[in-house]
């Protein structure tokens, strides 16, 4: 089971900013996304509002097609795993804990947490308020997973893991969803090392979508070409340059463009290196763009 999500020209205004801003976005039910944006972009924000953590100032945000701020039937289906889980009793021990969450999730299956328990090396003899970042990380990602839930929405949840407890988890988490398919949303900053999950990517800044699509049709649709700067400039002619760089007559410079096949082999004919460009270096263009034309 998955559950679609809609957000409906909604608004979040907090007494000194606007965290989101009529943004209208819908998703399918059944995929990974990432949700990529600046600090401050209104990431967490929107997270909170599909984990009924808040309501929006106005417009709707629908789950399934119902409204979830206090809706009973839907809450439960819904999993939203922050940085520091709100479920977690830091007085308490791991199977306090484990067992309040199923207690909260109907999906909650034991064998599978227990499993994860022991493949993150979560220790079940002390207190979670003696476990170190990475530990309650891992206790979050464990219950993430292990609740099964139709909509499960991970916030830089991995923050404080080690390199190789970061991959498992990514491991983990595609390997549940290709078991138990659901609808799973994954804000990060570590792009590249998340992104070959994402099917579909969307990239919010200043509270606002700046762009969604199907990832490998995002990461399509931009280059790097470098080579000498005027032959750069005459391919690239009509097209907004990202990212330049020059050093004497060497240009490097990105393009995103519905006519990126017809730049490329422009580009490769008159002698110019055409590279592909990671979600992560895309991201960090189409951002800083946006940021330009706000000061201006």
């Amino acid at each position: 089971m998955s559950l679609s999500v809609d957000f409906d020209r909604v608004t979040v205004q907090f007494d000194d900013r606007r965290a989101l801003s009529d943004l209208t976005v819908h998703l399918d039910g059944g995929k990974i996304y990432g949700l990529l944006g600046r600090n401050g972009a209104g990431k967490s924000t929107l997270l909170s509002l599909l984990g009924a953590l808040r309501k929006p100032t106005s417009g709707r945000v629908l789950v399934d097609g119902q409204e979830l701020f206090e809706n009973d039937v839907l809450t439960p289906q819904v999993a939203l795993i922050r940085e520091s889980p709100d479920v977690l009793d830091t007085d308490e021990k791991l199977d306090y804990n484990l067992e309040f969450a199923a207690q909260m999730r109907p999906g909650w299956d034991e064998p599978y947490a227990r499993e994860l328990v022991r493949k993150f090396a979560i220790p079940d003899d002390q207190k979670i308020d003696t476990f170190s970042r990475g530990q309650r990380s891992a206790l979050g990602i464990v219950i993430g997973l292990a609740s099964r839930t139709p909509l499960t929405m991970f916030d830089e949840s991995y923050l404080g893991l080690d390199t190789p407890s970061r991959y498992l988890f990514y491991q983990e988490l595609l390997a549940d969803f290709m078991r138990f398919q659901r609808t799973v949303i994954v804000s990060t900053h570590l792009i590249d090392e998340v992104a070959p999950l994402f099917e579909e990517t969307l990239i919010i800044d200043s509270g606002k979508l700046l762009v969604q699509g199907e990832t490998d049709a995002l990461r399509a649709r931009a280059r790097r070409f470098t080579g000498n700067a005027g032959t750069v400039d005459e391919v690239l002619r009509g097209e907004q340059q990202r990212g330049v760089q020059q050093l004497g007559s060497t240009k490097s410079a990105v393009v995103v463009s519905d006519r990126i096949a017809e730049l490329d082999t422009e580009g490769r004919t008159a002698g110019l290196e055409v590279e592909p460009v990671g979600l992560q270096d895309l991201f960090v263009y189409l951002t800083q763009e946006q940021e330009v034309a706000v000061q201006r």
